[in-house]
């Protein structure tokens, strides 16, 4: 089974591979770049417009150049305000060959005030633990929950739940999508 994911990033590749062989055999995972067409550091809801734009994309694209993929994927970190505190978090949008759409979200984890007050200044997390860290593309690596847990979670392990979670309608379609 064929499955599009809207990013290079061999993180989000690894963790929807993960994902949907809990599912499915023989998947095979295809990263292509579209864009989300949202801020690069994206802010409460438009991090799931985020995932449902790269999505909607890949669908696109699969038809319109027959890949046959049978989903669709969107993976979009971003933070959302609760309760006065600032999480970080990825949304996952999937989109099915049929067009039947699903979210899921990994866990949100609370993130400092020397963090937040930067990617409120639409500085892209990746970059803000890059400098925190003293490494370069930690986003493609661990994560900043990589950072946050001392290494007990990374970011494909933050991802891979969410994703599960967004296959959950797709496992009970009479229940999820009516005729």
């Amino acid at each position: 089974m064929k499955i599009l994911v809207g990013s290079k990033n061999p993180v989000k590749i690894s963790a929807a591979r993960e994902a949907f062989s809990l599912y499915f055999d023989n998947v095979e995972v295809v990263g292509i770049s579209v864009p989300s067409f949202v801020p690069d550091q994206p802010i409460n809801e438009e991090t799931y417009q985020g995932a449902q734009n790269r999505a909607t994309e890949l669908h696109k694209i699969n038809f319109d150049q027959n890949l046959n993929a049978e989903y669709s994927v969107g993976i979009e970190g971003g933070i959302q305000k609760t309760f006065n505190k600032w999480f970080a978090f990825g949304c996952m949008c999937l989109v099915h060959k049929s067009g039947k759409t699903s979210f899921g979200t990994s866990a949100h984890f609370e993130l400092p005030d020397i963090v937040t007050k930067q990617l409120l200044e639409r500085k892209e997390l990746g970059h803000v633990m890059d400098e925190l860290m003293e490494q370069e593309n930690t986003k493609q690596k661990g994560g900043a929950i990589s950072y946050f847990t001392n290494g007990r979670m990374d970011r494909k392990e933050l991802y891979i739940p969410g994703l599960i979670s967004a296959l959950v309608p797709f496992q009970h379609e009479n229940l999820y999508f009516k005729q």
